[in-house]
């Protein structure tokens, strides 16, 4: 009945390069059911806090038989299912590729290295995940199971590489 995607996973409007949920769009969730956006709850601020989608029928592996085809593919978590776990994103400890330019180096630390997110939703399995072992978390990068904290009723994932290059980004929206 209810389900958890990426927040990144779903716009009201979006181009046709947009290959996720949109609002009156359909979706195929991964090695499961195409479901349909029909409508959002918001909070005061306009923050998007819910989607509601329905399920297209007769869609688990195959293609829905009104021709209308969903546009892409997106992960999902069972919200009943799905374990809370703490993610670290690691990133670059410097904002620039030389911080040894002369200048104090200090300077060029970069305050987002390290981004700890807590409460996330994950696979059930991941709990189980032996220390040090390595996942790819679809879409998002590379993690491994804590060598020291992690533990199966509090799981911790830290990412070890990114799947975009975050230099190639740095001057996108500045």
């Amino acid at each position: 009945q209810e389900i958890v995607i990426e927040r990144d996973d779903f716009r009201e409007e979006a181009n046709k390069k947009y290959k996720r949920l949109v609002l009156g769009k359909r979706v195929r969730l991964r090695n499961a059911y195409v479901i349909e956006a029909t409508g959002v709850d918001k909070d005061a601020q306009g923050q998007i806090l819910r989607v509601h989608a329905q399920l297209v029928p007769q869609t688990l592996g195959q293609d829905p038989e009104d021709g209308n085809k969903p546009k892409g593919v997106i992960h999902w978590v069972s919200a009943t299912q799905g374990v809370r776990a703490e993610v670290r994103l690691y990133d670059r400890l410097f904002k620039v590729e030389n911080p040894d330019s002369g200048e104090d180096f200090t300077q060029a630390l970069n305050p987002d290295s390290c981004r700890v997110l807590r409460g996330c939703l994950l696979e059930p399995g991941l709990a189980q995940a032996s220390p040090e072992a390595s996942f790819q978390f679809e879409r998002l990068g590379y993690f491994v199971a804590d060598r020291r904290e992690h533990q199966s009723g509090t799981p911790v994932f830290n990412r070890t590489i990114e799947l975009r290059d975050t230099w190639a980004r740095q001057g996108e929206g500045d």
